[in-house]
């Protein structure tokens, strides 16, 4: 498949919107868009903790998968929108709410901002979907922890960073992780897909402003890099 050089694809942890590090990275993209005047970058913002919250609260009144999933895709709009409005002299301030929306915005724009699109869709998906309708050059899936590991590293203090792996083997890792409405972490068994079945270069690393720097740069400081042999 022909990639679009000058596009990028970058997911950004839900958790980033509510720390310290929102100031820097925000400033890490901006520097980019600015030292490369040929980028272009569509970024999709998570829910994190504050959709779980809501998630939690409305499962706790009865409300169904779809509905909660609604409440999700909501917070994550909003995250997007104050991003949005941080890179405002790159960006739009209206968060595209579908496919259709984000190319027109793509065309128009050199940053994207959006969140969720679709219930049973987790953004680490939509970020996949969007890098295959793009045929961006890269996905980056900035997470809270430094990339694919052995074990969950937040409980394990002898998981070890895995450098590079296949999606077969990056599927066996995650196994059967939860599709029920907030879950969503690392990587989805749809998002894996969708980089599979599209061959998209993927990496993973930690959502912090120098891992972001290196990587809207080329490089991958730590990390894991998704490759297909």
């Amino acid at each position: 498949m022909t990639r679009n050089n000058e596009i990028l694809v970058l997911k950004l942890s839900g958790g980033l919107f509510f720390s310290e590090s929102f100031d820097g990275v925000a400033k890490s993209i901006k520097e980019a868009l600015e030292k490369r005047k040929e980028l272009k970058l569509v970024l999709i913002a998570g829910g994190g903790l504050k959709a779980r919250e809501y998630i939690k609260i409305a499962s706790d009144k009865g409300a169904d998968a779809a509905t909660m999933d609604e409440i999700g895709i909501s917070v994550s709009r909003i995250n997007a929108r104050i991003l949005a409005t941080s890179l405002q002299q790159f960006s739009e301030a209206k968060v595209p709410e579908s496919l259709g929306e984000l190319v027109e915005s793509v065309r128009a724009n050199r940053a994207v901002v959006i969140g969720g699109l679709h219930p049973g869709q987790s953004t680490n998906a939509v970020a996949a979907l969007v890098a295959e309708k793009l045929r961006a050059r890269r996905f980056i899936n900035a997470t809270d922890v430094d990339g694919v590991h052995s074990r969950d590293p937040r409980k394990f203090k002898d998981a070890k960073r895995i450098d590079r792996l296949t999606p077969k083997e990056l599927e066996k890792i995650i196994g059967e992780e939860s599709m029920h409405p907030g879950a969503y972490d690392l990587m989805d068994p749809v998002a894996l897909k969708l980089v599979e079945r599209s061959k998209i270069d993927t990496w993973i690393i930690k959502c912090e402003p120098k891992f972001i720097e290196a990587a809207l740069n080329d490089k991958r400081i730590g990390g894991t890099e998704i490759i297909f042999s």
